[in-house]
């Protein structure tokens, strides 16, 4: 068992230099920073409104600081979780978030223990499952909200254009919004107006917004009020611009989807077929394969295929990634 551990140090300490060297190595990409001086020039010199409006959104994104732990206003690891739970809309608590996490890697390492008899290959396991399933779980309710959010937003701020187009003051325009609106939109505009009515201004009820959600379209949206409030000019028209340029995204990035669903589907194929083919063997014969469990030279090839199949896994998905 000592040699297994120093085999698998040896080869955990080999990729992450790997992963270090390829990192130190690899610049920045020659085609991602042609584009950029290109759409810079296009910025600069068209006479379209819709262009401008994203430019200075672009420029206002660019000038912001990040955060802490990739959330905003966290200070902490244990901060940005709670953020990301209350991203879920969901009423979980850190308490009920680590039960799980705990009685999940309990039970799959009992399991794993029981049909292998490995201890250390079943802790391996728990750990790795009490630890990604409920981050997996959360990061698909977060998901889930953000698309429907994003799905109602442009209808939201086609609402605000119009109250502002009929007299109404904005305050009065976003609680109009909370009314009408349904979903998450029509719950974070009713926490706008919540705070705006215990006293808090505008730009800070939008920006706790925004802090919370961490959705670049809302974002948008406060920086967009933002630029109104200091360079002046017709709100209603620069929000009516805004909502046409989250249209035109949205779009982008279901055609985007449409395009890429079949390398995708391939991916999902060829990334389950190994763990379908290994389950359907082991519930057949499970002598003829149980070695992966017991054997000492098997758990290491095991391991090893595991770890190619998550950087094949890794290349793919990043192959099928767009930003817009």
């Amino acid at each position: 068992m000592g040699s297994i551990l120093q085999l698998l140090l040896f080869g955990g300490g080999l990729m992450a230099l790997m992963v270090l060297g390829y990192t130190l190595l690899s610049g920045p990409s020659a085609a991602k920073e042609s584009a950029r001086r290109l759409q810079a020039v296009r910025y600069r010199h068209s006479e379209s409104t819709d262009t401008k409006v994203e430019s200075q959104l672009k420029k206002a994104i660019a000038a912001r600081k990040p955060k802490a732990y990739k959330v905003a206003g966290s200070g902490s690891r244990i901060e940005a979780l709670q953020m990301r739970l209350t991203r879920t809309g969901k009423t979980w608590t850190l308490t009920q978030y680590f039960y799980a996490s705990l009685g999940i890697a309990v039970a799959v390492m009992v399991i794993m223990f029981l049909k292998s008899g490995a201890l250390l290959l079943s802790l391996g396991f728990g750990l790795v499952a009490g630890a990604g399933i409920p981050h997996m779980v959360v990061g698909f309710a977060i998901s889930k909200r953000t698309n429907q959010f994003n799905g109602k937003f442009p209808d939201a701020i086609e609402l605000l254009v119009r109250g502002l187009r009929s007299g109404l003051p904005v305050t009065e325009t976003l609680q109009v919004v909370a009314q009408e609106i349904p979903g998450p939109v029509g719950q974070e505009f009713k926490a706008i107006v919540e705070r705006i009515k215990i006293g808090k201004t505008m730009e800070e009820g939008l920006q706790e917004t925004a802090d919370k959600l961490g959705i670049p379209e809302f974002n948008f949206f406060c920086i967009t009020l933002a630029i109104q409030r200091e360079t002046g000019g017709n709100l209603a028209e620069t929000l009516s611009n805004l909502a046409d340029v989250l249209r035109k995204r949205s779009q982008m990035k279901l055609k985007i989807k449409a395009m890429s669903s079949e390398s995708k589907a391939s991916a999902y194929i060829v990334g389950a077929l190994p763990f379908i083919v290994f389950g359907m063997i082991y519930w057949i014969n499970p002598s003829y394969i149980g070695g992966f469990f017991t054997e000492d030279r098997l758990i290491v090839a095991g391991l090893g295929g595991l770890v190619w199949m998550s950087i094949g896994a890794f290349i793919m998905a990043k192959m099928v990634s767009f930003e817009i």
